[in-house]
């Protein structure tokens, strides 16, 4: 429930940017379009997020004859869970990695790539599917992808801002409604940054959650921490060519960053999460 009211609170944050912008641009009119242009944007996430990160890495829809040990793994989980099977696709790609999408179970799917098929046990594929399948039932991908489209649209509307300082404002705003050059200028350059942290916070709270809860779906914490420390490595020395928008939804962060890069990582620490769940491990016994 705390993660939850955090959540919401993070969105509301995102889409109140949203029309501090509008407002600041155009007034009251320039709130109202900027409220109608983030319920576009959530409209467009809720619907086809799926189809276009799928897309974005080429990912290869798979049948039971393609991978027959992974749909009996997905299979014995979504039992345990009582929810439908989704769909399973493969990425072309040698790093270690996997990630989920779709808005809710029934209209889900789960890809891995071809790397971490390789490298990681049965049993460590198993602690993977059941984090990934934690984030579909906690519909964490529906607010990761809302909270991408909200954080991209300020980012757009801050640039607008910046460019409608440079040229004198926004024409069609009374002088009562007037954010004035300084304002535009102030909210290009921090909306921004303000977007793409509140984004990042969404993201590892539901980190924490779904390895929580990919714990206890698999009876075993430890499937998951053993997964962990071999796709930390491998991704550190096999960096994924992957697009700084769609990062939040794998399970280990696919860019190199080292550094100040690490603050504004979309995913919690390694180490942090391998400690809380081994500390779930120890506390019961294996969740």
């Amino acid at each position: 429930m705390n993660n939850f009211i955090k959540t919401t609170f993070l969105l509301g944050a995102l889409t109140g940017l949203i029309m501090l912008i509008g407002g600041l641009m155009g007034g009251s009119r320039g709130v109202e379009f900027a409220f109608i242009f983030s319920l576009i944007m959530n409209f467009g996430s809720y619907w086809f997020s799926d189809k276009l990160v799928l897309k974005a890495y080429n990912a290869k829809e798979l049948t039971q004859q393609d991978a027959p040990d992974l749909f009996n793994i997905v299979r014995e989980l979504t039992t345990a869970a009582g929810t439908p099977m989704p769909r399973l696709y493969e990425v072309q790609s040698d790093t270690p990695n996997a990630f989920a999408t779709g808005r809710n179970p029934s209209h889900a799917a789960v890809a891995v790539t071809t790397g971490i098929m390789r490298i990681c046990t049965r049993d460590e594929i198993k602690g993977v599917i059941g984090h990934e399948l934690s984030h579909v039932n906690n519909r964490d991908i529906l607010t990761s992808s809302i909270a991408a489209s909200l954080a991209g649209a300020i980012m757009m509307l801050g640039t607008m801002a910046r460019w409608g300082a440079i040229f004198g404002g926004f024409g069609g705003r009374d002088e009562n409604d007037r954010g004035g050059a300084l304002g535009l200028i102030v909210m290009a350059v921090l909306a921004p940054l303000a977007a793409t942290m509140i984004q990042l916070a969404i993201s590892r709270t539901r980190e924490y959650q779904a390895d929580a809860s990919g714990a206890r779906l698999t009876h075993n914490p430890l499937l998951l921490a053993n997964a962990l420390r071999k796709l930390e490595t491998a991704n550190e020395r096999i960096p994924m060519d992957a697009g700084p928008a769609t990062a939040h939804l794998f399970i280990v962060n696919p860019l190199s960053g080292a550094g100040l890069m690490k603050l504004f990582s979309t995913h919690p620490p390694i180490e942090e999460r391998i400690r809380r769940l081994e500390e779930m491990a120890s506390g019961s016994g294996r969740a």
